[in-house]
């Protein structure tokens, strides 16, 4: 196939599909797996806004433009097995010679000198066309659609449910807002967790694409209607979930209004970023963008008071019984500088729910069949139950998942493993790949959320008991020991989940092929990329992460 027929078959804009099957449209699997995955994540299935390249998280992108698409493409179809790819903000700026066991792909997305690393500066820079914002997973190729999330969202929910509510969030109302890539996992992973979800978004579109892949139950635009459905729901233990067309503040203030108070409240808006993110209250999608376009300094304004409504009222909720947290969008920091003084009253997820977790190298690992058979996918769980019969809350999961969960793309799957864990189920892989079980390869990779990737003093790393929350040496030795350990691709950011100046964090995925070149990389690269988490942890003085890291021999 040509370079022009396979952009016609694969990558007309703004519709991208990656290729499926076992056939090679590159000269390597090292370099088709980016090749594919670069496609998925701009997969109308997948992406939220294919037409401007962007992924999830309003304007997180997979490449800068159009033509950044198209040249990577070209070159990634051309790269040798002893070439690796540089990508510098969604644009192909380089092929240098490196090794067969180099990555095939560098990438850095959204980088900037701390004293220019702000929203203003990086609009500056992207209106000439000079950078890009890849958020997490957008910008190196590893999203999966909203099940990506929704694991790390389940074991969240639930965890809120063993801590306040004894043992889980039947007869519960969990109320939240934002319906869009990353939160749009939370009305599913609300009702596996057991609860009734009420959920807001301005956005109608994004509450449907969550109603075809059935991540959400119901959608109304009429608050009666949402609220009279929630509570009815509530008393017959009805895990159901429903999206409301209306800003969240507005949600949030016709319950109190109402009496109604929910068990749980947490938010999940595009609350990053208050330019392009946020909508501020009282304006519809068309008159947010005019107002965005005519005089950003006024939107940003409007949205930083919108956050402060919003956190006040979720402090309201919080000091009538709600039990109220932070999921790691900036709303807090936005909020305070809003006018809510505040707003750091209740507490992130990480110190609440999932630093334990983190101390033990657990996180979210994720793959996807680049066959593009869903078969592949459940080969691969049904191996996993088999080899971690111990791992009760992976295999019940994992059940739930295939019950429940549309693929969106290339079929895929996700469950949090722990240091050993991700070594031991990458073998099992590859041995499948190898023994032809699965009709092609696959690739392993992970959240930048994970136990040892990232710096983020308002998500991942806050409340670190040694003080060390902005510490950013942390993710580019992850970055630095998944490169040396042979990953196939690899990325830095700057400013993902919570925005430009709060966040550095890195990426990795490893493709897995059967070979023994594989299996020797998934014996350093999926040992070392948890082991950073661990060491990390351990280091800041936690007790389980030194247990662990004295049991795997990791010299501290």
């Amino acid at each position: 196939m040509t370079y022009s027929e396979f952009i016609k078959k694969y990558a007309r804009h703004p519709h991208y599909k990656a290729p499926r099957g076992n056939v090679l449209n590159a000269k390597s699997w090292q370099a088709e797996a980016p090749l594919r995955m670069l496609l998925n994540n701009l997969d109308e299935e997948v992406a939220e806004d294919p037409e401007h390249l962007i992924v999830y998280g309003g304007t997180g992108q997979a490449a800068r433009n159009k033509a950044s698409v198209l040249k990577m493409i070209e070159m990634l179809l051309e790269l040798e097995e002893d070439q690796s790819l540089l990508v510098q903000s969604g644009k192909p700026v380089g092929i240098i010679p490196t090794h067969t066991r180099a990555p095939r792909v560098l990438i850095a997305n959204s980088n900037l000198v701390p004293e220019w690393a702000n929203w203003e500066h990086f609009n500056q820079l992207k209106e000439k066309d000079l950078i890009m914002y890849g958020q997490m997973t957008a910008g190196s190729w590893i999203y999966i659609g909203s099940q990506g999330i929704l694991q790390g969202t389940y074991e969240t929910f639930a965890a809120c449910g063993e801590k306040y509510f004894n043992g889980d969030l039947k007869h519960k109302l969990l109320v939240s807002g934002g319906l869009g890539g990353m939160g749009g996992a939370q009305p599913l992973a609300a009702t596996i967790a057991g609860a009734t979800f009420l959920g807001a978004d301005v956005n109608p579109a994004r509450i449907e694409k969550r109603l075809q892949t059935r991540y959400i139950d119901k959608m109304t635009y009429s608050y009666e209607e949402a609220r009279d459905w929630a509570l009815e729901a509530k008393e017959m233990e009805m895990p159901v979930s429903i999206g409301l067309v209306s800003d969240i503040g507005d949600l949030l203030e016709k319950l109190l209004k109402d009496g109604i108070i929910p068990d749980v409240v947490t938010d999940q808006t595009s609350a990053h970023d208050p330019l392009h993110g946020y909508i501020p209250d009282g304006f519809s999608l068309a008159e947010a963008e005019k107002l965005r376009k005519n005089n950003p300094v006024l939107y940003k304004e409007k949205s930083l008071k919108s956050m402060a409504r919003h956190v006040g009222f979720m402090l309201e909720m919080q000091s009538k019984g709600s039990i109220t947290f932070d999921y790691g969008n900036n709303l807090r920091e936005f909020a305070k500088q809003g006018g809510e003084p505040d707003a750091f009253n209740y507490k992130g997820f990480v110190p609440e729910f999932i630093r334990p977790q983190f101390c033990e190298g657990k996180g979210p690992f994720r793959w996807a069949a680049l066959s593009g058979e869903p078969d592949d996918i459940f080969e691969t769980d049904r191996a996993l139950i088999e080899h971690f019969p111990d791992n009760k809350k992976m295999i019940s999961w994992i059940q739930q998942a295939q019950e429940k969960v549309a693929f969106q793309g290339l079929p895929s799957r996700i469950c949090w493993l722990g240091m050993g864990e991700r070594e031991k189920a990458g073998l099992i892989f590859n041995q499948l790949v190898k023994n032809g079980k699965l009709k092609a390869p696959v690739v392993i990779g992970r959240d930048h959320l994970d136990c040892g990737s990232v710096a983020s003093p308002y998500r991942e790393t806050e409340g670190m008991i040694d003080g060390s929350d902005a510490i950013s040496d942390w993710p580019l030795l992850n970055l630095l020991a998944n490169t040396s350990s042979g990953a196939t691709w690899v990325s830095f950011h700057h400013g993902g989940g919570v925005g430009m100046g709060y966040s550095q964090h890195a990426g990795m995925v490893l493709l897995v092929d059967g070979s023994e070149n594989a299996e020797e990389n998934i014996k350093r690269v999926l040992r070392n990329d948890p082991a950073l988490g661990v060491i990390r942890h351990a280091d800041a003085g936690y007790e389980k992460a030194e247990e662990v890291a004295h049991k795997f021999s990791l010299k501290i």
